[in-house]
């Protein structure tokens, strides 16, 4: 394989797993939760905790592989230093992200799944935290998009 395929199957593994963890976030907290309210509380509560397991294990998969194939791609063109402060400034924004996410996995996750009868504040905390994530994702693709060379 040519050394340029290999950077851009590195850089679409990247924006892959972005797109899944953002496009995610977004379908959890726009499509996926109003919808639920259609449900009694009980099936509510258990098709929201189904899917939030389901979409964590992408997450937990999709976050290392975003944060390896971004360092790489640095570590490519010369290092921190060598880059431009925008990409930079993705990094620290995915730092943040992840950060968040395992705030959100180990925190108020946790205390849903344990509870017998979760109830909906619980989920609330979630979605908060979720929605500063969806924040931070956005920022970090204006930031990708600042330092692209047109």
């Amino acid at each position: 394989m040519s050394h340029s395929i290999i950077w851009s199957l590195v850089l679409a593994v990247h924006l892959l797993g972005m797109a899944a963890w953002v496009g995610g976030m977004i379908y959890a907290v726009f499509v996926l939760k109003p919808s639920l309210g259609l449900l009694d509380p009980t099936p509510r509560a258990s098709v929201h905790l189904q899917t939030l397991n389901r979409f964590f294990r992408i997450v937990w998969h999709t976050m290392p592989m975003v944060l390896v194939t971004g360092w790489l791609m640095i570590f490519h063109e010369g290092g921190f230093a060598a880059i431009p402060w925008q990409i930079n400034l993705m990094q620290l924004l995915g730092l943040m992200m992840a950060l968040i996410f395992a705030r959100i996995y180990f925190g108020p996750y946790q205390k849903v799944r344990r509870a017998l009868r979760p109830q909906p504040a619980m989920f609330d905390s979630i979605r908060s935290q979720i929605l500063i994530n969806i924040g931070l994702g956005v920022l970090t693709i204006v930031a990708a998009s600042l330092a692209h060379p047109f």
